[in-house]
């Protein structure tokens, strides 16, 4: 044989597993002497000539080495090649013999049988213990091969000694690597790696100093312990999935309300946006806390990776309307890949916190409370019941944050840092290029790229570099978002710019979980310097690349398209800083180039490939010359691969030393022989690979200082090695708690494990190129394989050298792109045997040490004598010859590939270059062969012994047969053939090879051991559903053919379908030859043919029973029953001497009880007398509590009443599991934390999640008061005696097995499968139904049936099966509300009615629609007599009514009525928990629990029930007892035995045999789906079904569950004063601030007496003085149109404001639901009014009037009526906690107080965004009922009726410019007469001044003149 080896020299940048050559491993331990440092020395030795003196000598050569290992083993042997000083090989070998005793004598003395003691003879004292031996190897040792040299380190580790009650660590082996073929000859190949480590800080402690984890390499932080061969890789037996295939998915949100909205008097509207669609919320006027609940749904089509990098963004905007945009309140947003990863893929119940991108430093804008799920096809959301809904104020509590993010999360900036790209292809045609040339005379490169990266919804865009293949761009893209970021994955694109039409070249994602650790010793995001590899189509440019989704991102790329140097860092801003950026806009800044030193140096590599053999060439291919090419990045593309001539330097990126090399762009072509018989043949689908990265763990040190080592290499190392100590305690500590109860848990545990190390292997800097190999004919790639490189790439160290690196792999060449969708991605385009060895060009010695032995190099002429130097070709010179038998016996459950819903199939078998079929067997999925295939003159090539170990593997591939055409595919499988050599005898244990079963994808392939005992089937032929007709004919006569293992039995015919679609004979047998073993049962094959005229047949439909186990009829144990017996009648005495649990509901069961914890029992409420209970509440009435309502009276109790109740008490087991389970988890924590303490020290590295345990307590704390406080509250719910009914949240069938006690059903198939991912496909195939059942005994008969009272023979083991004869039904439906459906409208709402189907009957609910309502309440029964079992399908629709067109189908679900009809369940109708004559829980079953008793006990053949004194009853060995009195309508009491009935029948799984629970009265809760939208929920719907046979009595009227209707009340709230509020205006004159105060309300009655400490608002116009107008306004919530507003009380100076201002507020209010029930038209095109259920809260502002302008809102409260605080008794006492801190302070309930009055405070955010006190409102609120109001009107304002006084306001209110003269006396005189009145006296002294000079004159004249 010969194979074309194909050589790749080449220079490439790869480091990520490859150490240093020398002096890069420092020892992790130190020698056990009495050295202090950590142990890094090595062992050089120099060669060289001898001379005659020092400076003559000259250096040959060197070798080094670490000497940890000759530390461990105390002695060792070497033979080694020398190095030059360029680190290459030369061809002088050493041979070395180093021994080491150290200084203490602790390894030993200088005696080589000391050092070299076998290990498995070691006393099991000294034994090693690792900390993770429990996680994978299962011993504290592993299994060693012998001491030697060349042992691994997998040996070394299990040989290892205690030294002083220490171990030292692993240490890394430096020589030459071992061969493969040695291990072979040890017998130790094949023995599994063992995961083994130890803890090294205290290593470190032990060593006397602190190690560094950044001298720790990060080869192998990870490891899969598997079975690896020698010579052959583990085929990948699953493909790779094709990626990019579009889904279904669907996005519910619902916006509920939104809280501590920042801003005044906002209008605010939720805009929800996903991509490119918005929708939108109602606004809501003039609030800050609004109210919306509103359901939007968003579809998809499209793949995974597209939906879950999608954005979701919720927006709170101000004012939105037709005219405006509004304004950007805040926004929060997340991917909705983080949703999709939480549990049941939601948020439910969760606030988000929104801010303002526009202005970072702003803070919390508010709050939105939102459910978010995601759901893909398939999904089930499990959403909590909805109860009554108590809002959730815990908002900090509940934040929309994944686990572990915290709540305060910072504004942080993320750099992407972008230098350079190499290897672009062309991006346009050679003939634009031509054209260039040939116009301009430039040759430019065909490219003009730039770079875009999106992250969080936003995108940027660096410069765009014109005509370059090698662009340099040396800038920074800067995004800001919140951190830690709810959006995991920065997406980075190299895209070519174009005018016409923007394409990708490349995508690359870096996951930002991979790149940083949120641990208590984590890092922040840090990437490189480093190159990303990008991935994509072929890089041939053409106009219409049919694979242009790989470019961008979608799918798995089929060939390298470029790589890209970058970086990403983060930094965490402060807000409170001055000098940032308060924008969140992206902005592109250019850096300083990189040093081309920060990616590592320059290394030269070396890629080997030989192409051994290919086969299984697809048949269009297989005349036509084939070559193959392998590529890694550019090298060996000969076809697309050179975009241009020229060779630049390419550096390598990764976690280790990172060497750079040259890009070359030449490659050598590989010609492959086509080996034999070219046969054509299928291939499996895409499945996804199992990964198994490394094959052990082992650290070994780097040099810290080495160029290219990166941040987050250092980084990422720590975290690994805590990570893997971390899970090595658990690991430890799990061990000793793995019980039987616990084992679920623990598995659940260990694939966290699991998973946890599947993703610390994915490196996220891994630079090196992956391999690709191309099919290629005609110069066309036409298939292709991706290879990893990691898995390949060899290093000197064994455990860090690939899991494929130098071993023989099976590859399997598929279809690129979407061509590899569907039917044509399972054909196999080609199978390859390929060996790979990857690495340093220094190291490759050794390239050839894996491939098969026994061949010859065929060497170029220039390598002739050199070892290493790479073959052109080998020939194999050994050659074996194999017969290969093949046990070809049965396959099962194949896919149906005929449209008559059967195959043909056949089975090719290939092995190396051969292949034969197995015959084709008609009709039929479970085909047993039974063939034996012989392949004689097998030629395989290498040496015998290794092919005995390791055979090549046997393809399998099943086939359907065609009359016309080709074969079609069905599936494939692997198997490894069992291999016996010559010499070896044929016997057992090994020969004959068992039979074996192998999985096919869509299939099971089922083989089975012969060892066969006598066995009788009985089958049970009860009836056919639903069958379809064929060949547009009906099925008239249809008959049932049962086949198993080659014999069978058939039905009688059904003479007439359509009459009776029932058999007559019910049951047949046949004897069958079944396996013991019942793994290995063939299938039961059921075929319904319909016999028409003429003796022809036509198949209707088939079912394949793929397993009988569940089928088999099993004995009881009769010693197991009775010790089960003994044991519960011991517990029942227990019980009874004890006491027992007397206040049971249902009574005391005195054998068979099982204690429970009730959970809100009605009966557990220990009565008080009426003194005790006077006393109680005069003490609540001292503390200033509620007072709770008084038990209401029966008369006033409904269903709803009971339906409400139900939902509490389901919401509360939940609760209490949830607070189990976690306490459970806490106190499993705990014990891990005292296990761990026992072996590490407080210091050492903590567990992951220290801070999360720590704030999981607290949580728990909050939790344990908060769970207190509602137990609190229900044990006083309790003195309500409410009955209940079972609540399920799931379908009825899903609680009770489908109702399949013993009547199955199995789902015909007919036509042809679809597409494997089109799951779909199966409902569309269903062609109906068969009903009947299969038993399968050994004969004889069992005994316990046989010797049964009343055994027939005729239905053997079907005892006590009813008549299958024809029976009337009257089917009672009762649809009770559907929740979350699917919006069917444009306005996203949806107009639902109820449409019921059963047979022939079809009742529409049109004239009832609910108007524009996805959450409607039916509350509808209907009636409608059918036939079983022809009307037995029963389908509940809600569709959706139009105006205009058809009505739409929302969704259905469909109930199969007979199974429940016929159930030994009784699922006809409910059991009622208690028996009642009268009220809302009367008994609606026409048979009473007695007559039922005794109906049940004599069909199952029990004896009783016998009734005696003193409340007991015997049923079979069972005593219950119970009350026995009943109250009828006028409360006199009666005897009667029903209650104790009814009691037998809540435990009637209890009696023995026949047993089983009975279905209680419930309500059932079933997914709808919509057949256009298969395998996704539209909604959910609330039902319960009655049947009751028309030959039974009559039942009564059916139960009221209409709706509730709201009850009318009135609210009076009167406003009496305000105070303290803020002054807002300057006085016109004074200058004084005032406020113009005014107040609005609701009905409830709302008196508003007085407002105080009002702000002041306005500036007097001639004083200045502030001042406001106060008025109060107040609604009720959702009646904004209401608002009711006081008048204004103007001129406040001192914030104090008199108003005596009554609102009235009319309502109606559901009081189970605690909300206001609304009607109204949306708009004014609405057709019809919508009704809307919103909290009862009412809102309260205080206003400052202005005349000119808008009026200043100054505070406001709002006040839920349900539970609000009580107001203060004085204005003082009236403080701003009464608003911010509700919890403080004693809660009322206005439905409950029905009149309070009190001090309320005003409150506002002021600049700071912080709540300030704004004033104070004194008010009284008055509920009165709708009939209250009418006997006691009163009027609004202070009008009549009732009238309130008149204020006694101060004269300062009033109105300037009514009375002018007034306010001029008033602001004048009462501000200035002080100064008025001196000024009078000024001016009077002047003028008395001025006469006194006036006259003094004149009057001294004459007294001179003496006149």
């Amino acid at each position: 044989m010969r194979g074309t080896a194909g050589v790749f020299p080449c220079r490439r940048g790869m480091a990520s597993v490859f150490p240093r050559m020398f002096g890069g491993f420092p020892s992790l331990c130190r020698p056990p002497g009495n050295m202090t440092e950590p142990y890094r020395d090595l062992a050089r030795s120099k060669v060289g000539p001898h001379g005659t003196s020092p400076p003559a000598d000259r250096l040959i050569g060197t070798f080094g080495m670490v000497l940890q290992k000759v530390v461990e083993e105390g002695h060792l042997e070497i033979a080694d090649t020398l190095i030059d000083d360029n680190n290459s090989s030369i061809r002088t070998c050493v041979s070395i013999e180093i021994k080491y005793q150290a200084m203490d004598g602790t390894v030993g003395a200088w005696n080589e049988s000391d050092f070299l003691e076998n290990p498995n003879q070691r006393p099991e004292h000294e034994t090693f213990h690792f900390e993770t031996d429990s996680l994978l190897s299962g011993s504290g040792q592993s299994q060693g091969s012998g001491a030697s040299p060349g042992r691994s380190l997998q040996n070394l580790l299990g040989e290892r000694k205690k030294t002083t009650g220490k171990g030292v660590f692993s240490g890394m082996k430096l020589g030459k690597a071992r061969h493969a073929k040695d291990d072979h000859k040890k017998g130790h190949g094949d023995e599994p790696a063992v995961l083994e480590t130890e803890d090294l800080d205290r290593k470190a402690m032990r060593f006397g100093k602190g190690l560094d984890p950044d001298t720790i390499s990060l080869a192998s932080v990870t490891a899969v312990t598997t079975n690896v061969s020698n010579k052959r890789s583990k085929p990948d037996i699953k493909m790779e999935p094709s990626a990019g295939r579009p889904q279904d998915y669907q996005v519910s949100i619902t916006i509920i309300e939104a809280r501590q909205l920042v801003g005044l008097n906002m209008d605010p509207v939720v805009c929800v946006e996903i991509g490119d669609d918005k929708k939108y919320t109602s606004m809501k006027e003039s609030t800050n806390c609004p109210y919306y609940n509103e359901y939007f749904v968003f579809d998809f089509h499209v793949s995974p990776d597209v939906m879950f990098d999608k954005i979701v963004k919720l927006s709170v905007i101000h004012s939105k309307n037709l005219l405006r945009s509004g304004t950007l309140v805040g926004m929060f947003k997340l991917d909705i890949g983080t949703i999709y990863s939480q549990p049941e893929h939601q948020f439910y119940h969760k606030w988000a916190i929104i801010c303002d991108p526009g202005d970072i430093t702003a803070g919390v804008k508010g709050y939105i409370k939102c459910d978010i799920a995601v759901v893909g096809k398939g999904d089930n959301i499990k959403t909590p019941h909805k109860s009554n809904e108590t809002d959730e104020d815990d908002v900090e509590g509940n934040l929309l944050l994944p686990e572990g993010v915290p709540s305060e999360r910072q504004w942080a900036r993320y750099y992407v840092k972008i230098y350079r790209a190499e290897g672009l292809p062309k991006m346009n045609t050679s003939i634009m290029a031509n054209m260039k040339k040939a116009f301009i005379g430039e040759n430019k490169d065909l490219v003009d790229p730039y770079v875009q990266v999106s992250f969080a919804g936003q995108r940027g865009k660096s410069s765009v570099q014109k005509n370059t293949y090698e662009p340099t761009w040396n800038e920074q893209i800067i995004f800001t978002e919140m951190f830690p970021p709810l959006c995991t994955r920065i997406k980075i694109q190299i895209r070519d710019s174009d005018k016409v039409n923007e394409v990708a070249i490349g995508t690359h994602f870096v996951d930002l979980r991979k790149i940083s650790n949120d641990g208590d010793k984590g890092f922040l995001p840090t990437f490189g310097p480093s190159w990303v590899n990008m991935y994509g189509s072929t890089r041939n440019y053409t106009l219409m690349d049919e694979h242009q989704d790989l470019n961008e991102g979608l799918g798995e790329g089929v060939s390298f398209r470029a790589r890209l140097l970058i970086s990403i860092g983060m930094e965490i801003l402060d807000t409170a800083s001055t000098e940032i950026m308060s924008s969140t806009d992206v902005l592109v800044e250019s850096i300083q180039q990189i040093s081309d030193l920060s990616t590592g140096k320059l290394e030269e590599f070396f890629l080997f490939g030989a192409f051994l053999e290919a086969t299984m060439l697809d048949r269009r291919i297989g005349d036509k010359p084939v070559n193959f090419e392998v590529t890694i990045g550019n090298y060996g593309n000969q076809i697309d691969g050179i975009s241009k001539p020229s060779v630049r330097k390419k550096r390598g990126g990764g976690d280790a030393d990172e060497e750079e090399s040259e890009l070359l762009q030449n490659s050598s072509e590989d010609e492959a022989d086509d080996d034999g018989d070219l046969v054509p043949v299928s291939c499996t689908p895409a499945m996804k690979p199992v990964i198994t990265d490394s094959r052990f763990v082992s650290l070994a040190n780097k040099d810290e200082n080495a160029p290219g080592r990166t941040k987050l290499d250092r980084e990422r190392l720590k975290s690994c090695i805590r990570e893997m100590e971390n899970m090595a305690q658990q690991a430890k500590t799990m061990r000793t708690q793995v019980k039987k109860n616990t084992l679920k848990d623990k598995l659940k545990q260990v694939q966290a494990f699991l998973h946890k190390l599947r993703f610390m292997i994915g490196e996220p800097q891994h630079s090196i190129p992956e391999i690709f190999l191309w099919m290629m004919s005609n110069n066309k790639r036409i298939a292709y394989a991706r290879i990893q490189s990691k898995d390949i790439l060899y290093s000197i160290v064994d455990e860090e050298t690939g899991k494929d690196c130098g071993k023989v792999k099976t590859v399997f060449l598929k279809l690129p792109g979407k061509r590899g969708f569907g039917t044509a991605g399972w054909t196999v385009q080609s199978k390859i045997e390929i060996y790979f060895w990857l690495g340093l060009n220094k190291q490759r010695k050794d390239f050839l040490c894996g491939l098969p032995s026994g061949y010859e190099e065929n060497k170029a002429v220039k390598g002739q004598g050199l070892q290493s130097f790479p073959p052109i070709s080998l020939t194999y010179i050994k050659k074996q010859l194999f017969q290969l038998r093949v046990h070809m016996y049965q396959a099962r459950s194949l896919c149906a590939a005929d449209s008559s819903g059967l195959s043909d199939p056949f089975a090719r078998v290939f092995f190396s270059t051969q292949s034969q079929c197995t015959e084709v067997l008609q009709e039929t999925l479970c085909p047993t062969w039974d063939q034996l295939l012989v392949f004689d003159n097998i030629e395989l090539y290498g040496e015998a012994q290794e092919l005995r170990d390791d055979p090549p593997i046997v393809v399998i591939e099943i086939y359907d047969q065609d009359t016309v055409g080709k074969a079609e595919y069905i599936g494939r499988t692997f198997s490894k053939p069992v291999v016996k050599m010559a010499e070896e005898e044929y016997c057992s244990p090994r020969f004959p090879p068992q039979l074996e079963y192998y999985q096919i994808y869509r299939g099971n392939t089922t083989a089975g051991d012969l060892l066969a005992a006598f066995e009788l089937l009985q089958i049970l032929f009860w009836g056919l559903r639903d069958l379809k007709r064929v060949n547009l004919a009906q099925v008239d006569r249809p008959r049932v053919d049962i086949e198993c293992a080659g014999k069978g039995v058939q039905s009688a015919v059904i003479q007439s379908y359509k009459k009776n679609p029932n058999f007559s004979t019910l049951v047949k047998y046949f004897e069958v030859d079944l396996p013991e073993n019942e793994l290995l049962h063939p299938p039961l094959n059921i075929r319904v043919v319909d016999c028409r005229a003429f003796g022809r047949y036509t198949l209707v439909g088939s079912h394949a029973v793929s397993s009988l186990r569940k089928f088999i009829y099993r004995p009881p144990d009769n010693k197991v029953q009775k010790w089960i017996n003994a044991a519960k009648l011991i517990n029942g005495y227990q019980a009874l001497a004890n006491g027992g649990p007397f206040f049971r509901p249902a009574g005391d069961i005195n054998v068979n009880m099982e204690t429970e914890i009730p959970v809100k029992k009605i009966e557990t409420v220990v009565k008080l007398d009426a003194n005790e209970d006077e006393k109680a509440k005069k003490k609540k009435k001292k503390k200033g509590e509620e007072i709770e309502e008084e038990e209401p009276d029966e008369s006033m109790l409904d269903w709803w009443s009971k339906y409400f109740a139900s939902i509490e008490t389901l919401m509360e087991r939940i609760r209490q599991q949830e607070a189990a389970a976690a306490e459970a988890e806490e106190k499993e924590d705990m014990e891990i934390a005292a296990e761990g303490k026992l072996d590490l020290k407080i210091d050492d590295s903590p567990m992951k999640g220290t801070k999360q345990s720590k704030s999981k307590d607290k949580a728990k704390a909050q939790e344990k008061e908060k769970k207190k406080k509602q137990l609190e509250v229900i044990e006083k719910k309790e003195k309500v005696k409410i009955d209940e009914l079972q609540i399920y949240d799931k379908e009825l069938e899903a609680e009770f097995g489908n109702f399949e006690d013993w009547l199955h059903t199995f789902n015909l198939y007919r036509g042809k499968i679809g597409d494997d991912d089109d799951s779909s496909a199966d409902e569309e195939r269903i062609a109906g139904r068969f009903k009947g059942s299969v038993c399968v005994y050994k004969v004889p008969l069992p005994d316990d049936v046989a010797r049964e009272a009343g055994y027939e023979p005729t239905f053997g083991m079907f005892q006590g099966i009813p008549n299958n004869d024809l029976v009337n039904v009257l089917v009672r439906v009762y649809v009770v509300r559907a929740t979350e459906l699917h919006p069917a409208d444009i306005n996203g709402k949806a107009d639902p009615y109820i449409v019921i189907k059963l047979g022939k009957t079809e009742i529409k609910d049109k004239e009832n629609y609910i108007s524009k309502q996805l959450n409607p309440v039916f509350g509808k029964s209907f009636d409608i007599e059918a036939t079983f079992p022809m009307e037995s399908m029963l389908t509940v629709a809600i569709f959706d009514w139009d105006l205009v067109g058809t009505d739409d189908l929302i969704g259905e679900t469909k109930l199969d009525l007979e199974n429940r009809y016929y159930s030994k369940h009784r699922a006809t109708c409910g059991i009622a928990q208690q028996y009642s004559l009268h009220g809302y829980n009367m008994w609606r079953d026409p048979v009473k629990p007695t007559q039922l008793l005794t109906k049940l006990c004599k069909e199952g053949k029990v004896d009783g029930p016998h009734f005696g004194p003193g409340g007991r009853a015997k049923v079979a060995n069972r005593v219950f007892t119970g009350p026995t009195e009943i109250e009828d309508e006028n409360g006199a009491k009666k005897e009667t035995d029903e209650h104790l009935s009814l009691i037998v029948l809540h435990h009637w799984g209890d009696v023995p045999r026949v047993g089983c629970k009975l279905v209680p009265e419930h309500v059932e809760t079933r997914p709808l789906l919509n057949p256009e939208k298969p395998g996704i929920e539209q909604g959910r719907i609330e039902l319960f079904v009655d049947m009751f046979p028309k030959d039974m009595p009559a039942p009564g009227a059916p139960i009221d569950i209409a709706p509730r209707k709201p009850k009318k009340y009135e609210l009076r709230v009167i406003v009496w004063n305000t105070d303290e509020v803020i002054l807002e205006d300057d006085d016109y004159f004074t200058g004084e601030k005032s406020s113009d105060i005014f107040v609005r309300g609701y009905e409830l009655r709302v008196i508003i007496w007085n407002t105080d400490d009002v702000v002041l608002e306005d500036d007097a116009f001639m004083t200045g003085e502030k001042m406001s107008d106060i008025y109060v306004r107040g609604w009720l919530k959702g009646q904004q149109e209401d608002k009711q507003d006081t008048d204004v009380h103007y001129h406040s100076l001192t914030g104090e404001g008199n108003f005596n201002w009554r609102f009235i507020y009319p309502f109606d209010y559901l009081m189970a639901e605690e909300k206001i029930v609304i009607s109204k038209k949306e708009s004014m095109f609405s057709w019809d009014e919508t009704e809307y259920k919103i909290p009862a809260r009412l809102t309260l502002q205080v206003w400052d009037a202005d005349h000119f302008s808008a009026d200043d809102f100054l505070g406001a409260i709002e006040l839920d009526l349900n539970r609000f605080t009580r107001g203060a008794k004085t204005a003082k006492l009236c403080t701003i906690e009464m608003a911010t801190d509700e919890a403080a302070f004693p809660m009322v309930s206005i439905f409950k107080q029905k009149r309070v009055k009190g001090w309320w405070p005003f409150v506002a955010r002021n600049e700071n965004d912080e709540m300030e006190l704004t004033g104070k409102v004194e008010a009284e609120l008055h509920l009165l009922t709708a009939e209250e109001a009418e006997k006691s009107p009163a009027g609004l304002a202070r009008n009549e009726p009732e009238p309130l006084e008149k204020p006694n306001r101060p004269d300062t209110s009033f109105i300037w410019f009514m009375n002018p003269l007034k306010s001029i006396r008033y602001f004048i005189w009462h501000n200035y007469r002080g100064l008025i009145l001196k000024i009078l006296a000024i001016v009077l002294l002047l003028l008395l001044l001025g006469l006194f000079l006036y006259s003094m004159p004149g009057y001294l004249v004459k007294k001179i003149l003496g006149a």
